[in-house]
């Protein structure tokens, strides 16, 4: 007799259901390369460092940065004042560790004010051409051939008083050319691509257009931009206070303790007065130039 065997009885193999990978986005794709970046984290780290004490400044610092003692002038380094005192008495730890909030603070809204206006310019400039793009170009043209040092004193001079705020403003003011040009060049690049002819064709507005489909395809270059631009910023910040032309006294920034130092002729004696400072504005700037350098192996995907 033949034995038949139950449909039930027959024993199913395993069925293994497998997820088709989830596909990553271009800006995933890019932060992906740019953690395996060594240099670009280790300047996160440093940058973290920094920002951390700007932040803690008020809990970190032993003195009042800007607190006068005409007993202690020009003190050497002890275990009351870890890096002595200016002409003034004032501590230069306490004057260092609050620099630290000033000069970030100047290079970050500096950067983001400079930011806000060149993206702005580039976009109406590259979207709709024609005599919009001239009229911005040639002011471009006319801010790029003025001599930046040049203007920036000009300015500063006709001012009577300077503050954080207005200086801020005055560096946003003469840095956002190249900005505004490579945000053009984007646009000219993207307006003729298919998916920008589509958006076109269904009557999508220009806003629509430039905030859905033109920003987020520039925004590698933006950020890799601005990361770079911050470091400079700060680097201007603490020239021109090197010079005078700055954040006026008794303000600290990391140039106007430089600037203190020199004024003294403390360059030899007193290296704790004008070394740590340096040492800051070295250590943020290549920090900072590592993460845009980073960033801008990570965006480009040629690389």
């Amino acid at each position: 007799m033949e034995t038949r065997v139950q449909p039930e009885m027959v024993p199913k193999p395993d069925i293994i259901e497998e997820k088709a990978p989830k596909s990553l986005s271009p800006f995933q794709l890019a932060m992906r390369r740019f953690l395996k970046n060594k240099l670009a984290i280790a300047g996160i780290g440093i940058l973290g460092f920094f920002v951390i004490i700007a932040i803690f400044a008020d809990v970190i610092a032993p003195h009042d940065p800007t607190a006068y003692d005409m007993y202690n002038i020009e003190a050497k380094a002890s275990s009351e004042h870890w890096l002595g005192t200016d002409s003034s008495g004032r501590d230069n730890f306490s004057r260092l560790i609050h620099g630290s909030r000033i000069s970030l603070t100047i290079g970050f809204f500096a950067m983001m004010f400079t930011i806000l206006i060149g993206v702005t310019l580039g976009s109406l400039a590259g979207y709709y051409g024609g005599k919009v793009d001239s009229v911005i170009m040639r002011a471009t043209d006319l801010m790029l051939i003025l001599p930046f040092l040049l203007l920036v004193l000009t300015i500063i001079a006709i001012l009577e008083r300077i503050n954080i705020g207005i200086f801020i403003v005055i560096i946003a003011f003469t840095t956002w050319p190249q900005i505004t040009r490579i945000i053009r060049a984007t646009f000219l690049s993207l307006r003729e691509k298919e998916f920008i002819l589509g958006a076109r064709s269904i009557g999508a507005s220009d806003a629509r257009i430039i905030f859905r489909h033109f920003l987020p395809n520039a925004v590698g270059p933006i950020i890799v931009n601005a990361t770079l631009m911050m470091a400079n910023l700060i680097i201007i910040e603490s020239a021109l206070s090197f010079i005078g032309f700055g954040i006026p006294q008794p303000t600290p920034t990391w140039g106007n303790m430089i600037t203190e130092a020199n004024s003294l002729r403390m360059l030899e004696g007193h290296w704790e007065a004008w070394l740590p400072p340096g040492l800051a504005i070295l250590l943020t700037v290549l920090a900072i130039n590592f993460i845009g350098d980073g960033l801008r192996d990570a965006f480009d995907s040629r690389s």
